[in-house]
């Protein structure tokens, strides 16, 4: 069932799962009291220990390899991933969280122009059409939330969609001998121990508040896999369609806040949740209809030149 869907589906679904994943991430920051060293320092070192097993597992003695065919993936996916994990983490603490929003929502702008200008990675014009208006949507859902910040903290929130930017391109023009790209996941551990120096630096290699054990617990079940399903996005979609995707997490993430702390969202944002979720569900569909029909106008399945492809660099091995 699964090696019979396009690749371009399977990319947003399992973009979209590891999104899902991540949604508790904003409720449990935000229900935590550990210091921000604190914080991201057994954030960074239960996150990279999970991460680092993971692919032990799955490499072997092999490991080496595959981080050295991630190129030059190796260097800034996980300098992109600890910087776009400061960067919240500051800013959040230096300006109103409606302003950090904002700034993360340009992060499939962002994406699209990176790949355009520095990969010459080319974007579908209905692809550009849904990122503008999804970003018009995700801000919407903010806008209740925007106020007055320091400019030093409007400055760090800048970094956010830069650095998501960066990582989901840099991954997604990585390409491999197969029809997908390289795996870039075995990268995040890096990106994690380039996340635990600063803590250790100012000071947050201590022990939580016993009240943060158990989120910190939940963070170590959910975190990992949510961003190695995320990471595994750019082999088969555009970094600026991941980052898309990712636009989800601010849709979900006000939901669970609302659910659980009983902090009720603005009116507008459910008017740019309804957006976000039309205009996906549109292009989606839009891309199914024109998949089909393209087979019946008989035009070659791309699925199964995809697999003969896969069938042949695997016969050449």
């Amino acid at each position: 069932m699964w090696k019979r869907l396009p690749f371009r589906l399977r990319g947003y679904l399992i973009t979209m799962t590891g999104v899902l994943l991540l949604s508790p991430d904003a409720l449990l920051i935000k229900d935590t009291q550990a210091g921000v060293a604190t914080f991201m320092f057994w954030r960074g070192l239960l996150l990279g220990s999970v991460l680092l097993l993971i692919a032990i597992l799955r490499y072997r003695t092999q490991l080496p390899g595959a981080i050295r065919a991630c190129g030059a993936a190796a260097w800034w996916c996980p300098l992109a991933f600890a910087g776009s994990a400061w960067a919240f983490v500051g800013a959040a603490r230096l300006t109103a969280a409606g302003n950090v929003l904002v700034m993360m929502n340009l992060a499939p702008l962002v994406a699209g122009l990176i790949g355009m200008l520095v990969f010459g990675q080319r974007l579908r014009r209905q692809t550009w059409v849904v990122i503008a208006v999804c970003v018009t949507g995700a801000c919407l859902m903010a806008v209740g939330e925007i106020g007055q910040g320091s400019p030093l903290g409007l400055a760090i929130a800048l970094f956010v969609p830069i650095s998501i930017a960066v990582n989901t391109t840099v991954a997604s023009v990585q390409r491999g001998d197969r029809q997908r790209g390289v795996d870039t996941t075995v990268v995040l551990p890096l990106g994690c121990l380039a996340m635990l120096v600063p803590a250790v630096l100012l000071g947050g290699a201590q022990l939580p508040p016993p009240e943060d054990v158990p989120r910190l617990a939940l963070l170590a079940l959910f975190l990992p896999a949510a961003y190695f399903l995320i990471q595994t996005g750019p082999r088969y979609l555009p970094g600026a369609e991941v980052s898309l995707v990712m636009l989800l997490e601010t849709l979900v993430g006000a939901l669970l806040v609302w659910w659980w702390l009983d902090e009720v969202p603005p009116p507008l944002a459910f008017v740019g949740g309804g957006i976000i979720v039309a205009a996906m569900l549109i292009s989606g569909l839009r891309d199914l209809h024109r998949q089909r029909r393209k087979a019946a106008a008989g035009a070659p399945d791309e699925r199964l030149l995809q697999e003969q492809a896969m069938q042949e660099a695997a016969n050449t091995d």
